[in-house]
């Protein structure tokens, strides 16, 4: 058997089989040591993948032996890779610094379960990126939102529990809009492999059901990125949370929702419904420039760095939906660049952030 051709799924499986034994271990350095060489073999496998796919192109990878359209699909191309190896490495990077990080914002005794939480996060991240299969997307987005609600909830500031809380809400909300969404698409289509539903859906750009369709998954997904004027998690989900959490997530989650909006805009639904048949790119225009103004408004008149960190992010989200609301070859390179971009800068600066706590206790 050659290893290889098993990188797409062991990509996912490496960090999600580590979650479990974290917890069955119930011992923090172990966990910890356990997490950390899941998530850099993850980081090593995402190197390999860009390696192969800048060689041979798309890596196609049936689950099961299933061919798709009937099975699940792991498609690995140009982006999957690039986010992938954005992911894996920033996790890669945030795991180590933890270590010290949760040592003054989390209970000794829950130090298992932070690790535990981090590695099932960081498959489900990995899982929305590399599966080419819708149902199974929204499985992986909730892997990830349910473990990043539990690593805010873990925080020794009885705040990062409300935090959680409202997150749960407002994620819950986007997650039913999302399987919904899904579920109308298999319903006119009797499929849920991306690739299939974007041959199938040419010929159904008028069909009402797959424009609902549409409408339902932008408003899942814009819940789950915190686009403007959906974005009323963020501040206290990044604010309260530990350092490490806050400089994890602001760094992957809602980039990895950012590659997801691009995959069902224009891998599944094409540039007719979504800009022709839908007026998005007039709305994504408008409350991408509202959220980009009002949220660095909103950022200058905080006294807590790590919400004025947080008010930033929502900014630049509206960067990156500006790039996709141009529906053009520039814009769509704009926005992989800063979605790239805000990754490394704002992770870094929460990192920072952590360091400042430690010495000044507060910041």
């Amino acid at each position: 058997m050659n290893v290889t051709e098993h990188l797409p799924v062991l990509q996912v499986v490496l960090p999600l089989a580590s979650a479990p034994l974290a917890v069955l271990l119930r011992d923090r350095l172990a966990a910890f040591v356990l997490v950390l060489a899941a998530t850099w073999a993850a980081f090593a496998i995402s190197v390999l993948l860009w390696l192969q796919v800048g060689e041979s192109g798309l890596i196609s990878y049936a689950i099961g032996s299933w061919p798709p359209p009937w099975g699940i699909e792991y498609r690995v191309d140009a982006l999957a890779s690039l986010v992938l190896m954005l992911v894996s490495g920033i996790a890669a990077v945030v795991l180590p610094y933890s270590r010290a990080s949760i040592e003054r914002e989390i209970r000794p005794d829950k130090h298992y379960l932070f690790y535990a939480m981090f590695a099932l996060c960081l498959s489900g991240l990995l899982g929305i990126t590399v599966t080419g299969d819708a149902f199974n997307l929204f499985v992986f987005l909730e892997i990830s939102s349910l473990s990043s609600y539990a690593m805010i909830a873990l925080g020794k500031d009885r705040r990062s529990l409300v935090a959680a809380y409202q997150y749960l809400i407002m994620g819950t909300i986007g997650a039913t809009f999302i399987v919904i969404g899904v579920g109308l698409l298999y319903i006119k289509t009797g499929t849920l492999n991306l690739a299939d539903l974007g041959v199938r859906l040419q010929a159904m750009t008028s069909h009402r059901p797959v424009l609902a369709a549409l409408a339902f998954l932008t408003v899942g997904i814009s819940l789950k990125l915190a686009m403007f004027p959906l974005h009323q998690w963020l501040p206290n989900a990044y604010a309260y949370a530990p350092s490490a959490v806050s400089a994890f997530l602001a760094a992957t989650a809602t980039k990895v929702s950012v590659y997801a909006l691009l995959r069902f805009y224009f891998s599944v639904f094409g540039e007719t419904a979504v800009f022709q048949r839908l007026p998005m790119e007039d709305l994504m225009l408008v409350l991408a420039l509202a959220g980009m103004f009002v949220a660095s408004t909103v950022a200058i008149f905080q006294d807590n760095l790590k919400r004025l960190f947080a008010y930033s992010s929502v900014a630049q989200i509206g960067y990156s939906v500006l790039g996709i609301s141009f529906d053009s070859v520039t814009g769509l390179t704009a926005t992989i660049v800063h979605l790239v971009n805000h990754a490394v800068t704002k992770g870094g600066l929460f990192l920072l952030l952590g360091a400042v706590i430690a010495g000044m206790g507060g910041v």
